[in-house]
């Protein structure tokens, strides 16, 4: 009896350890996935604001003809 509770617990044991590996490996490529969007965002938010600087001007341009 206890040989089978043993090898019961090293067969749960050893499907922890391959979860354990498979949830590592999400994890690594959710982090670079993450790391990815966060470069893409920051580009966008510069983006933006350069953006956001040139329709400012061409607005305070088209005020300057209209005066």
């Amino acid at each position: 009896m206890a040989t089978n509770d043993l090898e019961a617990l090293e067969e749960k044991v050893d499907e922890l350890i391959a979860l354990s590996e498979v949830l590592a490996e999400e994890n690594q490529v959710l982090k670079a996935k993450q790391q990815s969007w966060t470069t893409e965002r920051a580009k966008l938010v510069e983006r933006n604001g350069l953006t956001k600087t040139r329709v400012e001007s061409m607005i305070a341009r088209l005020r300057a003809l209209d005066k």
